[in-house]
């Protein structure tokens, strides 16, 4: 697998994950938005040029990660992170619905 760097940008009202693969332009984008102590993430968005290489998959471990470390809970609104939450049971406590 080619590397790929899982960075995280925060703001006032919520945030995003975001993976760079080394020697492309192309960013996959994992988004969230705050509400209290729940991150409702929305969105996750991999380009073609990136695609196939278990980049969301990263992205969503990523945010798991970090609702581990940090203390918060998850709001699985995008289709792809509910099935991941699915395909991983040992997740559920981190879920907030």
């Amino acid at each position: 697998m080619d590397e790929v760097t899982i960075t995280r940008h925060d703001t006032a009202t919520g945030g995003e994950y975001r993976a760079h693969v080394a020697g492309s332009n192309a960013i996959g984008r994992l988004t969230w938005v705050g509400q209290g102590d729940v991150r409702v993430a929305d969105h996750t968005i991999v380009p073609p040029e990136i695609g196939g290489r278990g980049i969301a998959a990263r992205l969503v471990e990523a945010l798991v990660a970090d609702a581990r470390a940090q203390g918060f809970r998850i709001d699985p609104e995008c289709s792809y992170i509910a099935a991941a939450f699915k395909r991983h049971p040992d997740w559920a406590d981190l879920r907030s619905r």
